[in-house]
């Protein structure tokens, strides 16, 4: 057969449903092979849209997702949702095509070595140069991509590659079971959390799978050990638990800081270096287990005296089954940091001043929004608001991406959960300037007839990099800009615009725009006056007076 009919084969082989891109010229072989496919095309106004959506939709389901570029532009556009994959531990694998590579008549043109390119970008990268090459290379670019840690892989097919005739059979996919920890690491472990007075659980983005949060969920409930989790590690746990005492939002000195401090032990679930540390252990005294797949990265702030390195989700399983409940444990500091987290939390919820105050914008979200409903957030001063305000019920349902953390990926990734889970309520929350790094993409979601909400807050500025550049004491500079009326924005896409004249309209509007099919952009102006106040000064004096 034709080598790109192989190629398409070998997608369907590992289970591929979609594959997300822009083509060129040099693509054709390998789209026409498509058009006789189960495997659907999405074809996106952008590559890198296409890249945020195939990653998302690795997220989501654990299967590599995949995206099409040409070469050249198109494959240097590719760039950042590589690293946005890479990164995030997101299993995507990215397939580009070049000019032919046996006889070329168009010296460099467009040509651009992007094997070379995507080294330090991906787990994966290779230039196809023969038909017999396609299957084992597709295997090992999927079976890279999804092992742990997950990420990026790039297979690039050149057109004279993709037409010629190749009779080599398929590879099947491998049945793979991961490794489980050391008995000795288990035992230790156990131990070391019995003769612990205060520990803590840490759950970070490693550990956002589904078996993992099952064993978690298994373990709360035997041991009662409060816990905290990292941004990306939101709803592993059900965060309405009354042992949930924060997420790891702001760098220092927020509530869950004050229990880090007064813990003698953390149990370090899923730590990725990706993320900020929630602490640093430098002469702290402090006691940490490491509970990954991998061993950890050590540097002079973290150093745990145990790892227990295996499947996340049966070291968990083998601890509690092994672990008995000491009486001698305290968490009675925990109860008040809850506590008074809480009641910071609830502060500004209902508050009806407009512009809109971000904790109300917070609160209004989280009322029309069922357990399993999805938020993507884009990047913004906002996605601090959410990760600190907005509760978390269910594993993978709060789309944050505190890794590369890239602006314009808010918008693809809802489209790509709003393709995995079509009855899911799916919305997308986006700044001004990172909706428009994308926005195009309206257009795709609107072809699709997708049903999702794009909730856009809107503050006419970088609102982030205005609000830091105010906190180091710099004048407020180069960072302002105009806007399209972002109601005939939407709706010359076909789309639905919305625009919130107050306080009082943001949550009904929310919820007719979930119960009406269509795709809905709202445009809602927001107030981070406030930003320093609440998320500095009132933070370090309240949680400093426990």
């Amino acid at each position: 057969m034709k080598a790109s009919d192989l190629f398409v084969r070998a997608l369907e082989a590992e289970g591929v449903e979609y594959v997300f891109g822009v083509p060129g010229e040099e693509n054709l072989d390998l789209l026409d092979s498509l058009r006789n496919s189960p495997i659907k095309l999405i074809l996106t106004r952008h590559e890198q849209g296409a890249g945020f959506m195939a990653a998302t939709y690795g997220r989501l389901t654990g299967k590599a997702g995949v995206c099409l570029a040409t070469l050249g532009p198109g494959a240097t556009n590719l760039v950042t949702a590589a690293a946005y994959a890479q990164l995030g531990g997101l299993p995507m694998v990215m397939i580009t095509g070049q000019k032919p590579v046996k006889k070329s008549k168009q010296g460099q043109f467009q040509i651009v070595d992007i094997v070379d390119m995507m080294h330090p970008l991906t787990k994966y990268t290779q230039q196809l140069v023969s038909g017999e090459n396609i299957p084992s290379r597709v295997r090992e670019s999927f079976r890279l991509a999804e092992e742990e840690r997950p990420g990026a892989c790039h297979l690039e097919l050149p057109e004279d590659i993709a037409e010629e005739e190749t009779t080599t059979p398929l590879m099947e996919r491998s049945d793979v079971r991961r490794p489980v920890a050391e008995d000795k690491s288990i035992r230790r472990a156990v131990q070391m959390i019995e003769a612990s007075l205060r520990p803590l659980l840490l759950v970070g983005a490693g550990a956002n799978r589904k078996t993992t949060s099952k064993m978690l969920r298994e373990f709360v409930q035997k041991t009662n050990i409060p816990f905290i989790s990292t941004q990306m590690g939101k709803g592993v746990l059900d965060e309405r638990h009354p042992g949930f005492l924060g997420n790891a939002a702001i760098s220092s000195g927020d509530f869950l800081h004050r229990a880090i401090d007064k813990a003698d032990l953390i149990i370090n679930v899923g730590h990725d270096v990706i993320e900020k540390p929630p602490f640093f252990m430098g002469d702290s005294g402090l006691n940490v287990i490491h509970v990954n797949f991998n061993s950890a990265s050590v540097d002079p702030v973290y150093f745990p005296q145990v790892e227990v390195v295996g499947d996340i989700a049966n070291s968990i399983w083998q601890i509690k089954e092994r672990l008995k409940p000491s009486s001698a444990w305290d968490f009675s500091f925990f109860a008040k940091v809850r506590e008074a987290n809480e009641d910071h939390l609830g502060e500004g919820a209902d508050d009806d001043r407009f512009p809109m105050y971000p904790q109300r914008v917070v609160a209004d979200v989280r009322k029309v929004m069922p357990d399993d409903g999805i938020i993507a957030l884009d990047n913004g001063v906002y996605k601090i608001w959410f990760a600190r305000n907005y509760k978390a019920y269910t594993s993978n349902t709060v789309l944050l991406d505190n890794a590369l953390a890239t602006m314009g990926a808010g918008l693809p990734s809802a489209m790509a959960a709003r393709l995995v889970y079509p009855k899911r309520r799916v919305m997308a929350i986006c700044g001004d300037g990172g909706f428009m790094m994308n926005s195009q993409e309206i257009e795709t979601a609107v072809r699709l007839k997708m049903h999702i909400v794009v909730l856009i807050l809107r503050d006419d500025a970088y609102g982030m990099i205005k609000w830091k550049q105010s906190n180091l004491g710099f004048e407020n500079y180069g960072l302002d800009f105009g806007n399209p009326d972002f109601v005939k924005y939407a709706e010359s896409y076909g789309a639905q615009g919305h625009r919130v004249g107050a306080a009082s309209e943001l949550a009904d509007l929310l919820e007719h725009c979930h119960q009406t099919p269509a795709v809905h952009v709202i445009d809602c102006e927001v107030d981070y006056a406030d930003n320093d106040r609440i998320l500095n000064s009132d933070i370090m004096k309240l949680s400093a007076a426990l």
